[in-house]
């Protein structure tokens, strides 16, 4: 087995997750093998295996009984993504029980790139044209890292003679690839979309036919546009007017495409931000064109997990929808009317501590570590181990399964089949499970499904939450009826009918039905309805803060050998990067007498936290910044904790407001940082030893 190079999808590119980690994980003598439940104090390691009719059984028992006691809603869910049959599988639990709360990390990554396209009316996300296009225009994303398919596409590309123009405050492979990099201050992104946009418009580089026939708005945006000329956009950005000016016309000359991560995601401006370069493609007739950022098409029937969510058929009556956690506050995020339908997380841990707007008491996790990957993790850490009753299924003891009162094993990727739409390749994947699990461990439909029936079985209908019984019988519902499935099944994925530029059949998803420039649905909710430009918050600083926080922190830097923080305990990954690193600048390490290899504290201005971080000295990260990533724990360390509450950049990072006004999501990167040396008898101690 190894890639395959006839995949329309990798053309054989891989990622080293994938080749190395999973089947590691899958392996791993540390893995969970049965269901287990708590015997000591929560977090005292003491754990009883049991069987999965005494871990269901009890699991179902004690929902039921804090449902009674506080209400259907004092019940939450929480998963990574929706995506995934395990995000369509906890938010169903939920509704089945009554409760309209289930939680992810969108907020954090993702979510405003999706709510901008979402209101736009684009469609485009995941939909790059790399191998076709004239320009590719990298956003906050290094590629090489998160996503090593498209890093080789890249590189396809500009082979070909395709160009390069990369904003990025990080020197990555990327951006010494690009034919132009533009070095913003942290979250200044949003000006020079703006800028660029200026330069197009003003140059009379922009399609007036697409804009004409296909957009609403455009004088609107045209006047927006007009007060960032390069000259204030480069005060704003730190970055000169003449690059500014080469990037847009260089962009302009397509086919192009805008490839964006979340580098510019998790700022309290990041939906106005991705609007600005959303608009940037609608003007200059990037959507749906070769090249360009096709629009991402389905074959006839099929359905997405998150579709399930916003089906009829598994809705709540609208009431219960409305009780979301911060539905009231982000509506177009949480609630019945919301993209995710999720709940504001930030909320909801509150609502844990404080019982406001109501109780939460019990939760459901599935396939993330949520004591690690949010913001403030002390103070997540409290909540969860508040909570009347806390279950866990995962493949590892993490800091959070440490905490819960029943933990459950998880299969992996090799252990289960899943299916999935490739939006950039426009086919179907599937995913077979090449092995019998190992242990105990089953499939989040297995045992979610098994956990409905039971509560059923205690008299509260769960049935129309859960109409399948098998997980085949889920994928097939998923895949719909145009899809060869014999096909699919033999070779791992299977093409389908579409057309791109079909504008007159399909329209846009939006009220106009035209792409908005100029948003409609952003104007009702009270948000600027045109993509605007906020100064990031660092700027925003007192002269006191700029004094005692000199730094300015960049957070969620990727590697390739983890994925958030999953994978910690593999001595591979581990040998490659043992510890998490702070990337300073030579000149700043200087400044700071710091070497390579020093363990220093990190503090945020705006947050009572330290995190415990080994320097890195490289011009990677420019002057007056540092960069580190994010997920850290140690499963070597002692105590539940297993280090994050020294080594995570998170315990440093506040997920109180300023929020997105649309997503809610916090700032967590682009803060006012000050950095200092630490004894050696507060090094963590395995580096001690």
């Amino acid at each position: 087995m190894g890639p395959n190079v006839d995949h329309p999808g990798s053309k054989g590119a891989f990622c080293v997750k994938g080749i190395r980690a999973l089947p590691e994980l899958t392996y791993s003598p540390n893995r969970i093998a049965r269901p287990m439940r708590r015997s000591g104090s929560r977090g005292s390691g003491q754990w009883d295996q049991i069987s999965w009719d005494e871990a269901l059984n009890e699991i179902a028992d004690r929902l039921l009984a804090v449902r009674a006691k506080y209400g259907p809603e004092s019940l939450i869910g929480a998963v990574s993504s929706a995506f995934f049959s395990r995000g369509a599988m906890v938010a169903l639990l939920m509704r089945s029980l009554g409760s309209p709360n289930w939680m992810m990390n969108q907020d954090l990554c993702g979510g405003c790139r999706a709510l901008s396209d979402k209101v736009t009316g684009l469609g485009i996300v995941g939909g790059e044209d790399v191998d076709n296009t004239r320009c590719a225009l990298i956003v906050g994303r290094n590629p090489s890292a998160a996503d090593p398919v498209q890093w080789m596409a890249l590189k396809r590309a500009k082979k070909n003679g395709a160009k390069l123009v990369v904003i990025d405050p990080a020197e990555t492979p990327a951006a010494n690839a690009a034919e132009i990099w533009l070095r913003p201050t942290p979250g200044s992104d949003a000006a020079i979309a703006l800028s660029m946009t200026h330069v197009i418009i003003e140059e009379g580089l922009y399609d007036r036919e697409f804009i004409t026939n296909w957009t609403v708005g455009f004088d609107k945006l045209r006047q927006r546009a007009s007060e960032f000329p390069p000259a204030r956009a480069a005060a704003l950005s730190g970055v000169s007017e003449d690059d500014i000016t080469k990037a847009a016309r260089l962009y302009a000359d397509g086919p192009s495409c805008f490839v964006s991560g979340h580098g510019i995601d998790a700022f309290s401006n990041g939906v106005q931000t991705f609007r600005a370069f959303h608009c940037l493609v609608a003007i200059t007739g990037n959507v749906d064109r070769k090249g360009g950022n096709i629009r991402v098409k389905r074959p006839e029937g099929f359905r997405n997990y998150i579709d399930i969510l916003h089906d009829r058929d598994f809705a709540l009556p609208p009431s219960t929808a409305a009780k979301t956690l911060g539905a009231d506050q982000f509506p177009l995020w949480a609630g019945p009317k919301g993209w995710q339908t999720s709940v504001h997380n930030p909320t909801a841990i509150d609502a844990i501590l404080t019982g406001k707007p109501y109780p939460v008491r019990a939760m459901y996790v599935s396939g993330v570590n949520i004591a690690v990957t949010y913001p403030d993790t002390r103070k997540v850490m409290t909540a969860l181990k508040s909570l009347d009753f806390l279950a866990v299924a995962s493949h590892m003891m993490t800091p959070t399964s440490e905490i819960a009162d029943i933990v459950l094993p998880k299969t992996t990727g090799l252990e289960e089949e899943e299916v999935s739409l490739e939006p950039s390749a426009q086919i179907i994947c599937y995913t077979k499970p090449v092995k019998e699990p190992e242990g105990d461990a089953r499939s989040d439909f297995e045992f979610t499904t098994d956990l409905a029936r039971r509560i059923e079985a205690l008299g509260v209908n769960t049935r129309k939450f859960f109409p399948w019984e098998t997980k085949q019988e889920f994928n097939e519902y998923l895949i719909g009826g145009e899809i060869d499935q014999e096909l699919l099944k033999k070779q791992g994925w299977a093409p389908f009918k579409y057309q791109i530029g079909n504008f007159e059949e399909v329209g846009f998803k939006t009220p106009s039905g035209k792409i908005e420039l100029w948003s409609k649905t952003l104007n009702e909710i009270g948000v600027d309805p045109l993509p605007s430009y906020e100064i990031p918050r660092a700027e925003r600083s007192t002269y006191q803060d700029k004094r005692d926080f000199p730094l300015i922190l960049i957070t969620g830097a990727r590697e390739k050998t983890y994925h958030h923080s999953r994978y910690r305990d593999q001595a591979w990954a581990r040998k490659i990067s043992p510890f998490p690193l702070l990337q300073v600048h030579p000149s700043d390490a200087k400044g700071f007498n710091f070497v390579d290899g020093d363990w220093v504290a990190v503090e945020t201005a705006n947050f009572k936290g330290t995190c415990k971080l080994k320097v890195s000295i490289t011009r990677e990260t420019d002057s007056g910044t540092v960069r580190t990533g994010m997920g850290w724990w140690l499963p070597e360390a002692a105590g539940p904790e297993k280090g994050a509450l020294d080594v995570n950049v998170n315990v440093a990072l506040s997920y109180d407001g300023p929020w997105d006004p649309v997503t809610g999501s916090a700032d967590t990167r682009g803060l006012r940082c000050r950095v200092t040396a630490i004894p050696e008898s507060e090094i963590p101690m395995e580096e001690q030893s």
